[in-house]
């Protein structure tokens, strides 16, 4: 049976999905456009991972319609659809209201006026929103999803959360050819990062710009801080891919540009293990594991034995 959504009262939100202590999840955005491959070898992986999946948002290129999720997310990613939990990205909102995303994953996708909903997985708490702010009323103090999110934190139990969303908060400069450079970070989502911080949030996934690139834990300003969470760019899923440029963002810990993959996160009762996993042929990986919740935190991994290119 797939998790039980909420899209309105928090008070629902504690529903159980698994029958053991520990949980999986695989995660990527940016993920399938009609004659590439990228989203084949991605969607390759995943058929060999148990667990829910969870697509950060611009899932079919480049418009969104219903013929980019039947012809191209469809035949990949589309397979896993009895297990995924997505989230909306700005490809999604081409089309007006999102009316394809939201008819294509029906109640999985959430309130197809809000986009934001949240779930349980084992011991975990997960939180999905929607960075494309504009749509749903902003993404500010005080607008209808920040004070959903308010909500929904104060009434869940569950000791470690997770959120996701499309655009990622922190960043390494990075852009496909012929598009402008932009900042290391976006801060429309920073009073999000700041309500789940404040309630003990310990991950944030996002997607968005085309590469890979984890953060150590730092708050909504973007200070290093053992008490805030951890962010991966996991952009990676099959959309062209960018190019870093510039200077590495604060606190950014790893990056890798030019492979396609997923994130595998094991989830254990009070913490969890990370890991990178690449398409056939790159051998590029990322692991690791820290505690979540109240207890202390535990030392990342360090990089792999090559790293990845430098900005």
């Amino acid at each position: 049976m797939p998790p039980l959504l909420t899209f309105g009262l928090p008070e629902a939100t504690q529903a159980q999905t698994t029958g053991g202590p520990d949980a999986t999840i695989v995660a990527a955005g940016d993920i399938a456009m009609c004659g590439d491959t990228g989203d084949e070898g991605t969607a390759g992986l995943i058929d060999s991972i148990p667990g829910t999946v969870l697509p950060l948002g611009d899932l079919a290129y480049n418009a969104g319609s219903k013929t980019d999720f039947d012809n191209c997310y469809g035949p990949t990613w589309g397979r896993f659809t009895d297990r995924t939990r997505p989230t909306t990205g700005n490809h999604e909102y081409v089309q007006k209201g999102a009316g394809p995303y939201f008819d294509y994953f029906g109640a999985e996708g959430g309130d197809r006026a809000k986009g934001y909903y949240s779930f349980d997985i084992g011991s975990w708490h997960l939180i999905a929103l929607n960075s494309t702010c504009a749509a749903v009323g902003g993404c500010g103090r005080g607008t209808p999803m920040e004070q959903w999110l308010k909500a929904d934190l104060a009434a869940t139990r569950a000791p470690c959360i997770i959120a996701y969303w499309h655009h990622p908060r922190f960043f390494t400069p990075s852009r496909a050819p012929g598009i402008a450079k932009i900042d290391t970070q976006d801060r429309k989502m920073s009073t999000m990062w700041a309500d789940l911080q404040a309630a003990g949030a310990d991950i944030v996934l996002s997607g968005h710009r085309h590469v890979y690139e984890r953060f150590a834990k730092q708050d909504s300003t973007g200070k290093a801080d053992p008490g805030g969470m951890r962010q991966f760019v996991v952009g990676t899923g099959g959309g062209t891919h960018e190019h870093f440029e510039g200077a590495v963002a604060p606190n950014s810990e790893i990056r890798k540009q030019d492979t396609f993959g997923v994130l595998q996160l094991t989830l254990h009762p009070d913490s969890y293990d990370w890991r990178f996993l690449p398409i056939a042929g790159d051998a590029f990986t990322d692991s690791g594991s820290d505690t979540c919740g109240s207890g202390p935190a535990a030392p990342a991994s360090p990089p792999p034995s090559s790293p990845p290119p430098a900005a």
